[in-house]
């Protein structure tokens, strides 16, 4: 079937169309065009001057909608796809927390099943592992019961029971890190630092053994800091002077405006990913609620549109939506539309090795797309050419 998109501004890779013409076949795109074309037989949806833009890919996120991943439920799963959805997200990367060795295998069992019969939601393209190696000085609102050094027999063990793992985030500093780093590589699997103390050679180490990516820069990690009086470069100079991807919480509160500009300054949109980090609580009003699991998970408490731990000593986790993301980008930080778009789709997909099918208005790619008016309010979400979510046209 043919589906024909009218009466929108194309956002792609290398400008703006107004007025443009997206044609799709099969759930892919085949033809980006200037101005209206016929399309004998299409199915003619009207974006109503509204953004079209390609999906968002948020490559960290835990949950939304009041529920988390660690809940080990496919309900879990599928309703947290669904929640992101409505914001604009296409793609996104399941994230665990720091837990038992237990814990995780659920997890990633469960993610089978749920990738299997996720038909209303964004896609799932992998999990992400969000610990349990990390770095206690630097736990942030991970639980401290469950944080230790890398274990071979721990992690070959999880390796061998699922083929869904896609990154893993861990201390480079650590004993066995580096040993851990090189094993993610050969296994094809993203290897990225976070929750770390590590020093300038500490990361060039990691990145010369295979870890790529910065998690949440700036949030739990060290920066630059005096020893014996001495001043050493930390993770945050280390991520701005190596060719290290960095993904961002770009909710305006995580990181407050003048280091958004500061970081898109320095890295530009190219080697930036905007990422939700979103907890259960994302799409919910604010009040309590629970990071992680429900069996054990921590109690925080969600107050100006961020995740706080009760003594309020530390965020945990955004409450963000991709839309929300992109809008700060332009409005707190001066991002081009452009380029905050393609923060939020083609240098996640890149990153995540998807980029040959997913993240930008290119034909052969999967017609992967999301609507957007002035106040960056959703109106419809297409993933390969199914409309999941839409205010004015019946999904299908």
């Amino acid at each position: 079937m043919k589906q024909k998109i009218v009466n929108g501004t194309l956002l792609t890779p290398f400008r703006t169309i107004p007025n443009g013409t997206l044609v799709i076949e099969d759930g892919q795109i085949i033809g980006v065009h200037e101005r209206p074309i016929e399309v004998p037989d299409a199915l003619v949806i009207d974006a109503k001057g509204q953004f079209v833009a390609p999906g968002f890919i948020d490559i960290h996120v835990h949950g939304g909608g009041g529920f988390d991943f660690m809940d080990g439920t496919e309900e879990a799963f599928l309703k947290i796809a669904e929640l992101h959805a409505q914001y604009g997200t296409t793609a996104l990367v399941p994230t665990t927390l720091t837990a038992e060795k237990e814990d995780l295998l659920q997890t990633l069992a469960v993610y089978e099943t749920a990738h299997r019969h996720n038909s209303k939601g964004a896609a799932f393209l992998g999990m992400h592992l969000e610990g349990p190696y990390f770095a206690l000085s630097q736990r942030g609102a991970q639980d401290p019961r469950y944080i230790r050094n890398p274990d071979p027999a721990e992690y070959e063990d999880i390796l061998n029971n699922s083929s869904s793992i896609v990154r893993w985030s861990a201390a480079p500093e650590l004993e066995g890190a580096i040993t851990f780093g090189q094993r993610l590589r050969q296994k094809g699997i993203l290897a990225a630092i976070a929750h770390t103390d590590a020093l300038y050679e500490d990361v060039l180490t990691a990145y010369e053994n295979g870890y790529s990516l910065v998690t949440h820069l700036y949030s739990a990690m060290s920066g630059v800091t005096r020893r014996n009086a001495f001043r050493y470069a930390g993770v945050i100079e280390s991520a701005f002077l190596l060719d290290l991807d960095v993904e961002i919480i770009g909710d305006g509160i995580h990181l407050p405006p003048p280091l958004l500009k500061l970081v898109y300054k320095i890295k530009g949109a190219d080697r930036t990913a905007l990422i939700t980090d979103a907890m259960r609580a994302a799409g919910m009003p604010e009040g309590e609620s629970i990071l992680g699991s429900l069996k054990n998970g921590l109690a925080v408490i969600v107050e100006d549109g961020v995740a706080k731990l009760p003594d309020r000593t530390a965020f945990a986790g955004s409450v963000a939506t991709m839309n929300r993301l992109v809008h700060h980008m332009v409005q707190l930080a001066d991002v081009p539309l452009l380029e905050a778009v393609r923060m939020a789709s083609t240098t996640p997909a890149r990153i995540m090795g998807v980029d040959h099918q997913k993240g930008s208005l290119t034909k052969g790619k999967d017609a992967d797309l999301v609507f957007f008016d002035q106040t960056f309010t959703v109106g419809l979400t297409m993933i390969q050419g199914n409309i999941i979510y839409s205010t004015y046209i019946n999904a299908t």
